[in-house]
């Protein structure tokens, strides 16, 4: 696949035409921020959206709405003649479309993909619309706060990582001629996200999408930075006095496999991630 890497002055045919399409067949991750604010715009508890409307643990939307353009089965939140019923909670995915985004290192990107842009199959009238460029269209769609949440939450991502890594390297575990931990790591990456789902205990996945922080914390910075410290209070609870190498190993998995569904979450690729995070601890000297 093609992909366009865009500038921020770049003009396209981004104004919506409002017809829909786009809510149709797509696959729409999520992060514990965005899940919090659907639930919030919705109106009931982050639990309840994220058990009727979501999938993947929360890591992802259900689209198992009425079939419509292409016959495809619309967003859970689409509504014929309304539209989204929880636009202004809509996460980033939703905000930056028809345009992706990429970030690597300290540099961010938006791209999209394909020789044709996008909407332009399903929405062919938006060439009659006004353009905008790339920078005035996602200030627009008050991207700003969700961006933030989903860059902070890569570090969540790394930081549930880096818990797996200390299990591994710095207990013996590693030093012990383990290699069934690193060959889990790996089959881990493979895992669809609904098998890597039942893999998680409930109760680290309800910590790792339903934090308990409250509805009154409005920065996505603040609300993943305490969400990070609830993660890694409880790994050193559970973990901090394990004494066996199975115990070891088990929980290194464990956190492996969180870190992996919220990459889904995030849109990564959690095999890829893998893949780099097992170079990594062999570099260090753990055995595959």
């Amino acid at each position: 696949m093609i992909t366009k890497k865009l500038q921020p002055q770049d003009i396209l045919p981004l104004t919506c035409s409002r017809t829909g399409t786009c809510c149709h067949g797509k696959s729409v991750n999520l992060n514990p921020w965005e899940l919090h604010c659907l639930a919030s715009k919705k109106g009931i508890s982050t639990k309840d959206f994220r058990d009727l409307y979501c999938e993947f643990g929360g890591t992802r939307l259900k689209f198992n709405g009425k079939a419509g353009w292409k016959n495809l089965s619309a967003c859970s939140q689409y509504k014929e003649g309304t539209g989204c019923t929880v636009h202004l909670g809509r996460p980033l995915a939703c905000r930056l479309y028809p345009l992706g985004r990429q970030k690597q290192a300290e540099q961010t990107h938006y791209i999209y993909e394909g020789t044709e842009f996008p909407c332009l199959e399903g929405c062919p009238e938006v060439v009659q619309l006004p353009q905008l460029s790339v920078g005035d269209y996602i200030k627009g769609q008050g991207a700003g706060n969700f961006e933030l949440a989903q860059d902070e939450y890569l570090e969540v991502m790394q930081n549930l990582a880096d818990v797996a890594f200390v299990l591994l390297l710095d207990t013996g575990l590693a030093e012990s001629g383990d290699t069934s931990t690193l060959q889990r790591w790996k089959q881990l990456g493979q895992l669809s996200p609904e098998i890597l789902t039942d893999e998680i205990e409930v109760e680290w996945l309800n910590l790792l999408m339903l934090p308990e922080i409250g509805t009154a914390i409005s920065n996505p910075i603040d609300f993943a930075q305490q969400h990070n410290e609830l993660l890694q209070a409880k790994a050193q609870s559970d973990f901090g006095a394990l004494n066996s190498f199975e115990a070891l190993h088990e929980a290194s998995c464990l956190m492996m496999a969180l870190a992996l569904l919220l990459a889904n979450g995030l849109g990564a690729k959690s095999n890829e991630l893998a893949d780099l995070w097992v170079t990594t601890a062999k570099g260090h000297g753990a055995l595959e």
